[in-house]
């Protein structure tokens, strides 16, 4: 039976931690599905950091943007985080707005098709900095619309503050 937990939360919340212990208490054997893009040596030292944070038990895929070609079928799955993946659809399409809106929310309906429990994180990013140009405010606008949607297929919803999860659905 299909279950999807979306957790949110700022920067450095606390979110991922508590994603990837929820993951832990439910299986023995999960999959870390990684959507990071190699960007530059910062980025890799903050992908470093989350791959030396989990323990064992992990399988790690990797996957920019096409979620559903990987099958699930039967797996607890984290999912780390709809923020990148979101960033690397914005990328490729040119930081168009619709194109991006489109293709992630038509990739998004396809990879929840499967029967999986997924843990699924990203960031709230509308809570932050208001966004200085128009490419960031329209990513911003895009990423809110697409937690959303995220949220709107999930069984259960967290925001993380603080490190403290506070169940919101």
């Amino acid at each position: 039976m299909r279950k999807i937990i979306f957790v949110t939360g700022g920067q450095r919340s606390g979110k991922s931690a508590f994603a990837q212990n929820l993951a832990e208490s439910l299986s023995a054997h999960r999959i870390y599905l990684a959507t990071a893009r190699h960007w530059d040596e910062d980025f890799d030292k903050r992908i470093r950091l989350h791959q030396e944070a989990r323990r064992s038990g992990w399988e790690t895929l990797e996957e920019e943007k096409y979620l559903s070609r990987n099958d699930l079928s039967g797996k607890v799955v984290l999912l780390d985080c709809i923020t990148l993946w979101l960033t690397n659809i914005y990328h490729d399409n040119e930081y168009k707005m619709q194109p991006t809106l489109s293709e992630a929310k038509e990739e998004w309906n396809k990879f929840i098709e499967q029967d999986f429990t997924l843990i699924v994180v990203s960031n709230e990013i509308g809570m932050g900095l208001h966004p200085i140009d128009e490419s960031t405010r329209h990513f911003a606008d895009i990423h809110g619309w697409i937690n959303q949607h995220v949220a709107s297929s999930a069984d259960e919803v967290y925001l993380t503050v603080s490190g403290i999860p506070v169940k919101i659905k």
